[in-house]
């Protein structure tokens, strides 16, 4: 096997849990070239990877705008069938990325219909791999690719994994802001939906608990002015905007990462980092991978990841201070 392509279109969290196959990928087939098809939002979570050849970058987001742009993202998908992939693999599930596989090639690895939201996507698979939707991402995704490549990618492998997020030429004013005498924390505070966001007064309420260098990051205006109520009720610094890039490069230097089930906080567990996961309405056994230092902490709510409830607001039922003992467990054992 010569050259393959990987479409995992979006988001951040489901790419970042898709890119744990790439080592295993390489060491069977060393010489091997993989392309990435990503939408371009999202892209710079893939750069820098020196097990990625070519990054492609799409816009299906804009066809949801104007229905026109169906034949410009198709025109330049269609760019890249001569490629001649050996085999393209479609690890998103959904319909869209399984028209982008099918405009690639023939030869095309994905989930069964049973085993993804979207079942009539594996309609244009040659290989379709089963395994049920509610297991983990990660234990899914390395499931697919050791069924597409006949790689052994164990549970063990995916503990011991080195980091796999690369960063390059950062944005130097991140190192400002650590501090070399106390233990640096970083806050992720936003999410893709409000009912995902834990309540800026227990993040305060967390900054004032523990004894150390706080940080916020943010990515939206709104994110924005809840970091500024958590400074202004708390000793925590709010962060300059920065691009992932900087973001990786941030992330791999703090000591603990707090935050809800979003992208930024994924990037944690990618790097060996430690961090805390806060979920609600989003089930951690499948959404997350629980290590010696990358824990969870679950509101009781049952989740149900066929049907999730955008309006269960339940993650600000968990107690801060839980979140407290745990982050004193991580920095100071």
């Amino acid at each position: 096997m010569n050259k393959i392509a990987i479409i995992k279109l979006s988001a951040m969290g489901d790419i970042i849990h898709s890119m744990i196959v790439l080592d295993f990928i390489k060491q069977k087939y060393p010489n091997i070239q993989i392309d990435w098809f990503v939408e371009s939002a999202f892209a710079a979570v893939l750069e820098n990877n020196p097990n990625i050849s070519n990054i492609i970058k799409l816009n299906l987001k804009s066809i949801k705008k104007s229905k026109k742009n169906i034949f410009s993202q198709l025109k330049l998908v269609s760019e890249y069938k001569n490629n001649n992939y050996d085999l393209i693999i479609d690890a998103q599930g959904l319909i869209k990325s399984s028209i982008v596989a099918r405009v690639l090639g023939k030869n095309i690895a994905g989930f069964c219909k049973n085993s993804t939201r979207e079942g009539f996507a594996s309609f244009f698979y040659s290989k379709k791999i089963t395994i049920d939707y509610k297991e983990n991402v990660i234990d899914r995704n390395a499931y697919l690719f050791s069924k597409a490549f006949d790689l052994d990618i164990k549970k063990d492998d995916i503990l011991n994994k080195k980091p796999f997020l690369y960063y390059k030429n950062e944005d130097e004013i991140i190192y400002d802001f650590l501090d070399i005498n106390r233990k640096n924390i970083l806050l992720v505070i936003g999410a893709s939906w409000k009912s995902k966001i834990y309540s800026k007064e227990k993040f305060a309420k967390i900054v004032d608990s523990i004894d150390g260098n706080f940080l916020i990051v943010w990515g939206s205006e709104e994110e924005k002015e809840m970091a500024n109520y958590i400074s202004l009720n708390s000793k925590a610094l709010v962060l300059p905007k920065i691009d992932l890039n900087s973001l990786k490069a941030l992330v791999s230097k703090v000591d603990l990462v707090i935050g809800n089930d979003t992208g930024p906080t994924h990037m944690a567990w990618a790097l060996n980092t430690p961090s805390i996961t806060i979920f609600g309405n989003t089930p951690a056994y499948r959404n997350a991978y629980e290590t010696a230092i990358n824990k969870t902490i679950k509101s009781e709510t049952k989740v149900n990841p066929l049907k999730l409830d955008k309006n269960d607001f339940s993650i600000n039922t968990i107690d801060e201070q839980k979140i407290v003992k745990i982050a004193k467990e991580l920095l100071y054992v």
